[in-house]
């Protein structure tokens, strides 16, 4: 029975892997699809559907977004964009530059609650990739001001922690319309990170067209929950491990597996919508 894995980052964005590990390490997993959805991103997607060409794995052009609604990180995921759209690739510049001075800002706020952390410690694991905080915590860890990403979270940089900053220049309903305009599925990521049903149910209106269900940190209860929240709403429904490589070594490609008649009803769904 062929299997997919719809979340998976490169070292484009906040991954470790290139988009051609991506594809061995799929394999070797035993799957046929996968999404590249880098943060604010596509660069990882071509090198990706080059890579896959010779072993026989689908990839789904993807991105996440970051939106922001009154102090909280919303992640929209984007699948079938058209990753080569000119006007969306120049709206990606302007989020990634925006990434850039939120985390200057971070450190700022970091040497007020007394870490102090160079900038280039940050970008040099960053690279060409788009910068966030998982970069920051994977630079504290290695300057040994912390001795994990979690407790980096934890105490500083998480949300609603000192060092946290806000700035995402898209509104949720912007995310979904970015998506949207360059021909993408909008899909909430890990609706149980917002902890806030009333937000899911105003993301609907706002023409959110599916969640991410199966996710390593959905109980089943949470997992039923949003199925029948999917199937009352008439959403598609996704899922996917999220694996960013050696930066979160516990989350494993192929950790979640959902069966490929969900990336057919994306692609249903893409049809009807274009």
């Amino acid at each position: 029975m062929k299997s997919a894995d719809l979340h998976l980052h490169t070292l484009f964005s906040d991954g470790t892997y290139t988009p051609q590990e991506l594809i061995e390490k799929a394999k070797k997993a035993g799957l046929s699809c996968i999404a590249v959805v880098d943060h604010d991103t596509v660069s990882g997607i071509e090198p990706a559907l080059e890579a896959a060409e010779s072993e026989n794995i689908e990839v789904v052009p993807g991105i996440e977004l970051t939106a922001e609604y009154e102090g909280s990180e919303i992640h929209i995921l984007g699948y079938f964009i058209d990753y080569k759209n000119k006007e969306f690739i120049k709206k990606l510049e302007a989020l990634r530059e925006n990434r850039i001075g939120r985390i200057h800002k971070i450190l700022a706020k970091l040497k007020d609650a007394g870490v102090s952390l160079n900038p280039q410690a940050v970008f040099d694991i960053a690279q060409q990739g788009t910068v966030g905080r998982l970069h920051i915590a994977r630079a504290m860890v290695k300057e040994g001001i912390v001795t994990s990403i979690f407790e980096a979270f934890r105490k500083y940089i998480g949300d609603k922690c000192p060092a946290y900053v806000s700035g995402f220049r898209l509104s949720p309903i912007e995310a979904i319309n970015l998506i949207k305009e360059a021909g993408g599925i909008p899909v909430l990521a890990h609706p149980y990170i917002l902890n806030n049903d009333e937000l899911v149910l105003m993301l609907i209106k706002y023409g959110i067209m599916g969640l991410e269900i199966y996710y390593p940190e959905h109980s089943q209860a949470m997992i039923n929950f949003y199925l029948e929240l999917a199937r009352k709403n008439n959403l598609l429904v996704t899922g996917g491990s999220d694996c960013h490589g050696s930066a979160k070594p516990e989350v494993k490609i192929g950790s979640v597996k959902i069966p490929y008649d969900l990336v057919d009803s994306l692609k249903r769904a893409k049809e009807k919508f274009s």
